[in-house]
């Protein structure tokens, strides 16, 4: 698809969708879209969700993208969680596999 096209396609979209939003009674489809606000963890909740996925304070660190000192932090209640870090473990939290789902660090055994 040229340039031209892509330009012509998205600009009749933007028209249709002024031209319905002018009618008395709109006739194109309208979606609403809820986001459920992010949960507020606690120093135990964290401690409890990483226990949930076997991993150690340096693993779960490394697979929330943090620090190891960030998760001591959260642990210890001197700091919480925001943002991303929140619903990543408020999806930890809703599966406790999530972290064998998709997996961004490997747990290696050794013997």
């Amino acid at each position: 698809m040229s340039k031209k096209t892509v330009f012509d396609s998205i600009l009749y979209g933007l028209n249709e969708a002024l031209e319905d939003a002018k009618k008395e009674t709109p006739s194109l489809k309208r979606h609403r879209v809820t986001v459920i606000p992010l949960k507020e963890y606690e120093a135990n909740d964290i401690k409890k969700i990483r226990n949930s996925t076997g991993l150690s304070q340096k693993c779960f660190a490394s697979y929330m993208g943090v620090s190891i000192k960030t998760v001591e932090a959260w642990e210890a209640g001197t700091n919480h969680p925001s943002g991303s870090a929140n619903r990543l473990l408020h999806m930890m939290e809703l599966d406790n596999e999530l972290t064998e789902k998709y997996p961004f660090i490997s747990k290696a055994s050794s013997t």
